[in-house]
């Protein structure tokens, strides 16, 4: 039982630090793409600029930690993930109850958070063990 529980943790550990790795890249490179999902516009506002590109390399970096060998960094960013996506988790909520995103914008964002909420939860349970 212990070893599917730290396979299956081990698996939403790697998801998790997959998807932080394609957005983080996305968010840094090419900000416009994310953007667009959200409020599309040309230009884009330089703010979201800034603020994707300040997401981007924070999020390049926690996904590189999570995809380390055992040990104190891939267990720090193990332990700060669950707080990290449930707080991008009630944000996104936030954004779509109160209409500050289009809910065809604000949908995505609260299922893509919360997907992340749970591969966080479930990868930390197993750093935990």
């Amino acid at each position: 039982m212990a070893d599917r529980d730290a396979h299956r943790s081990d698996k939403a550990r790697v998801a998790l630090a997959l998807i932080r790795l394609v957005n983080g890249a996305l968010a840094l490179f090419v900000p416009k793409v994310l953007i667009d999902r959200i409020d599309p516009g040309d230009p884009p506002s330089p703010a979201a600029v800034y603020a994707f590109r300040l997401f981007g390399i924070r999020t390049l970096l926690i996904g590189r930690d999570l995809l380390r060998d055992d040990g104190p960094q891939r267990d720090k960013a193990l332990a700060e993930a669950p707080l990290i996506h449930a707080s991008d988790t009630a944000t996104a909520t936030l954004l779509t109850v109160s209409k500050a995103v289009p809910l065809r914008a604000g949908i995505p964002l609260v299922v893509i958070s919360g997907l992340n909420t749970v591969l966080a939860t479930v990868a930390a349970s197993g750093s935990r063990d």
